[in-house]
């Protein structure tokens, strides 16, 4: 309809021949009316008779009122008409279908006058507009549906800033309803407050009113209700404008990010902690350490550095098993924790390594620290198992100032002073000193490079293995999986791998190790070739520096030739740092020897940053969940949500899962549930010596 008003048939005429105007009037789909001051109909074109459902003759003479759904509205409709000067458009009313219903209207309408130009009726237009009225309220009830189901919360405010409107998440967020809240100040129910030690800024909302632009709130505010239940929240505001553009009120969104947050807080947790301590892990203690150096060099300042090393440890894990060995350190890092000042720190370096950094403390008062440390572990007695364990522990101490020259060097002359103090006899302090630093240095390498070359010269390494177990009743078609591991015997002691391969790395004697394995194993498994089949795998540890070497690959291509084992029975284990230090080598590495048949596994998966990101790219045929989710599965939910998803991302990739650490039958069975295919720990099977005929059916 035009501002203007439509035409009556009356003008039409005056333009029109009178057939031509009857004509056009027949035809319009749109209803010409005209009503008497009494309100009485006194004329209707023919489409009056569609719209209402009348005849013509039953309409004409009747009230135009008893039309109408709210007979109220003509009062409201001449009201108007006088406001707007004689001549009114787009007036909305629902008029009543001879057959009970509803018709949505908009009629333009006018006065007429008689020759004295007094007012004799009203004429104008009539449209049906109910099929957009009913897609505008379909629209709505669509809008009002998605306000209701999604997860943000919404509220909208008119240009005062009192609230019109709380959808369902909303109303959860700020603890109460839409009639609770409807008409109030947007500040009595929504007033977050900002997280952190940064100053808090304006209400978004006012801010957005005032301004008439897009608002997001830059920090996460946290959003306390009357019960005290907090949520952190992010905002973003916007402007409501009418036809003209005005602004005429604002619609606030708020996502609730108190999961993810808390989330966050955990993984962030997670990467700077040990997972059994709860003391720092390496990582973050050597920025911490780094951070104290530079201070020293600085102005000055002097710290002190303990190297702890436990003593007798291993014989609790071998005797009672990581599980025992976990809770006395879990013990062991309460206890310490006590013993220094609350801005100090202690983290687990690995193992049963400690590091501890007291600031600002000069040597004397670090010694006695360090001493009331060594007593208190000294006299610490752990019970597990009806068996009492006594423990000692070699400190190593290193005095930082301004002529430490770096992370490495002074952790290197920590462990140094250290092993001096085990050398000397264990449960005691070594102060590391500048003039007798060459002197430990080569004692410590010669040390640790003898023995460890004495057993490769003397065949003193003997090869253990720990088979791992299918739990998937679906694949027991799945070959059988046992890891080959690595002992030493010296003097008719066996020495576990983590005495002495830190000292390997350290001193580059891992190549020859790992080569020492690979040429044994296979030698071991040529006598009974007869009895191997592709239903068996023998998994092969690579170390990082023996699988970023270029002549390894080599070596095993040489070896398997000459043993004649059959390629289908081996699989290699790497870790996912070492495949993604060198990540184009180590996929050529990989297929070259899947080529001759043989099997790769991706050990550890899940400790990297980035894991899922490159794991497309290597094309190994086994995942070995990292243990430090596994360890933690019962009792955390990150933890297994992440092996949830690595299993789950393995399979989708074709990949069959192995779980390592599964120490307890709940474990298993928490594993068997999620879906993982392989197990391995020692509710499983403990590690033992390798008997070929054992393993080899």
């Amino acid at each position: 309809m035009k501002d203007n008003g439509d035409q009556s048939y009356n003008q039409l005429r005056s333009h029109l021949s009178a057939e031509d105007a009857e004509l056009i009037i027949k035809n319009m789909e749109d209803t010409l009316y005209r009503v008497d001051t009494k309100g009485n109909l006194i004329y209707a074109s023919p489409a009056a008779e569609s719209l209402t459902g009348y005849t013509l003759k039953e309409l004409i003479g009747s009230k135009v009122s008893d039309l109408y759904m709210q007979p109220q509205k003509r009062s409201e409709l001449l009201k108007q008409l006088s406001q707007a000067n004689g001549h009114l458009t787009n007036f909305e009313l629902e008029l009543k279908h001879k057959q009970g219903h509803g018709v949505w209207v908009l009629i333009n309408v006018s006065y007429i006058h008689d020759e004295e130009n007094n007012v004799a009726g009203i004429e104008g237009l009539i449209r049906n507009v109910s099929h957009y009225k009913q897609a505008l309220n379909n629209e709505r009830e669509k809008a009002l549906v998605t306000l209701h189901s999604i997860a943000d919360g919404v509220i909208t405010t008119d240009i005062n800033g009192k609230i019109e409107y709380l959808n369902p998440m909303a109303q959860t967020l700020c603890g109460c309803s839409l009639d609770e809240a409807r008409g109030k100040d947007i500040r009595e129910v929504f007033n977050p407050v900002s997280d952190s030690d940064d100053e808090d800024i304006e209400h978004p909302v006012l801010t957005c009113l005032a301004q008439g632009e897009n608002l997001t709130v830059p920090m996460i505010r946290m959003l306390t209700r009357h019960d005290q239940q907090e949520f952190a929240i992010r905002e973003s505001v916007s402007p409501i404008c009418d036809s003209q553009g005005n602004v005429v009120g604002a619609v606030l969104a708020i996502h609730d990010i108190t999961q993810i947050r808390e989330m966050s807080r955990r993984l962030s947790y997670q990467a700077t902690h040990d997972s059994h301590t709860g003391l720092i892990n390496r990582r973050e203690f050597e920025k911490r350490l780094d951070k104290a150096i530079q201070q020293s060099q600085q102005q000055g300042t002097e710290h002190i550095l303990c190297y702890l090393d436990l003593d007798q440890f291993k014989i609790i894990n071998d005797t009672s098993g990581h599980i025992a060995g976990d809770a006395l350190l879990k013990r062991l890092a309460n206890t310490m924790n006590s013993l220094v000042r609350e801005h100090d720190t202690i983290a687990r370096l690995g193992g049963d390594e400690f590091g501890i950094l007291i600031e600002n403390c000069p040597l004397n008062q670090g010694l006695r620290v360090a001493e009331t440390i060594r007593n208190t572990i000294n006299n610490f007695r752990f019970s597990w198992n009806n068996k009492l364990f006594e423990i000692g522990a070699s400190i190593g101490l290193v005095c930082v100032d301004e002529q430490s020259k770096g992370v490495t060097e002074v952790l290197s002359m920590a462990d140094a002073a250290c092993f001096i103090a085990k050398d000397q006899g264990r449960n005691r302090i070594h102060v590391y000193q500048s003039d007798d630093a060459a002197q430990n240095k080569q004692h410590d390498e010669m040390h640790w490079s003898y023995k460890i070359k004495h057993a490769l010269e003397e065949n003193e390494f003997t090869l253990h293995c720990q088979p791992i177990q299918c739990v998937q009743q679906a694949h027991a078609d799945f070959p059988a999986y046992t890891e080959i591991l690595l002992r030493m015997q010296q003097q008719g002691n066996t020495i576990a791998p983590m005495s002495f391969i830190p000292a390997a790395e350290r001193y580059n004697l891992m190549q020859q190790i790992d080569r020492w394995v690979i040429k044994n194993f296979f030698a071991e498994l040529q006598k009974c070739a007869r009895q191997t089949n592709t239903q068996q795998i023998f998994a092969i540890n690579l170390s990082g520096s023996s699988f970023n070497n270029e002549e390894l690959l080599d070596f095993i291509l040489e070896e398997l030739e000459q043993s004649k084992v059959s390629p289908q029975c081996i699989c290699f284990e790497i870790t996912e740092t070492t495949a993604i230090s060198n990540l184009e080598f180590a996929k050529r590495f990989i297929e070259v020897l899947k080529a001759k048949g043989c099997y790769f596994a991706l050990d550890d998966f899940g400790s990297g940053i980035s894991s899922f990101n490159y794991l497309k790219f290597l094309p190994v045929d086994f995942l070995k969940i990292d243990g430090s989710f596994v360890r933690e599965l019962i009792n955390d939910n990150i933890s297994q949500a992440m092996v949830e998803s690595i299993n789950k991302v393995g399979h989708i990739m074709g990949l069959k899962t192995i779980a390592e650490y599964a120490e307890d039958q709940a474990t298993v069975d928490m594993l068997k549930k999620i879906g993982v295919d392989y197990v391995q720990g020692f509710s499983i099977s403990r590690p033992e010596p390798w008997h070929i005929e054992q393993t080899v059916a």
